[in-house]
């Protein structure tokens, strides 16, 4: 396959897992009802500094390290455990054989964990954010978009790249394709950083007024 087509089936997929997140945050926001008033004082609402860069880029680089370690894991469950199988016997020689689809439902629980816990936290902050500053969530959200589908897309490219290789039984190709995806997604997170610090408070400002 060549590597435009697989790259644009990696990006698909992780802005399809993004969106999905996007819109689960808009509706927990729009229907919590928040308690207490939040700092406007800091990006994405008031302009910040270097430190603020440094701090979301610290906070992504560990989200993407996961799931990047997810498509190693990937790799080690679905390449190298059928190889030993043979060597083994009973339980171990069937955990063996079945390392792939254990591998696969150990991270499609944990993603969908994940994702359900991030949707839940960042769909209250919003309509806390919402309420403090006395505009629709989803006005909020809008001005946001720019820098948080892009991050978001970037950080999902390691499990879409996952995803793909899993369904296709390439489970040989996954050491590549995280070294690729972090490869990409790294200046991605780089400029979405700098986005959410230095431009994304100027957008919002238009858009709240």
């Amino acid at each position: 396959m060549e590597p435009a087509t697989v790259l644009r089936a990696w990006l698909a997929g992780s802005v399809a897992a993004a969106a999905a997140l996007l819109l689960a945050v808009w509706l927990i926001g729009a229907v919590s009802h928040p308690s207490g008033l939040v700092s406007v004082r800091h990006p994405p609402l008031a302009p910040g500094t270097p430190a603020d860069v440094v701090r979301i880029l610290g906070r992504n680089a560990l989200v993407l390290a996961l799931h990047a370690m997810a498509c190693v894991a990937g790799f080690i469950a679905g390449s190298s455990l059928p190889l030993q199988a043979p060597q083994r016997a009973g339980l171990m020689r069937t955990i063996h054989e079945r390392g792939g689809r254990i591998a696969i439902a150990i991270v499609v629980g944990a993603t969908t964990f994940s994702l359900s816990a991030q949707a839940y936290v960042l769909g209250t902050s919003l309509a806390r954010v919402a309420g403090t500053v006395h505009a629709p969530p989803g006005l909020l959200l809008l001005g946001l978009i720019p820098h948080a589908l892009t991050e978001l897309t970037a950080l999902f490219l390691p499990l879409a790249a996952w995803v793909i290789a899993s369904r296709r039984g390439e489970w040989d190709k996954l050491l590549a394709a995280t070294v690729v995806t972090v490869a990409i997604a790294i200046p991605v997170l780089v400029l979405t950083a700098l986005w959410e610090v230095y431009v994304a408070p100027h957008v919002l400002h238009v858009l709240l007024g």
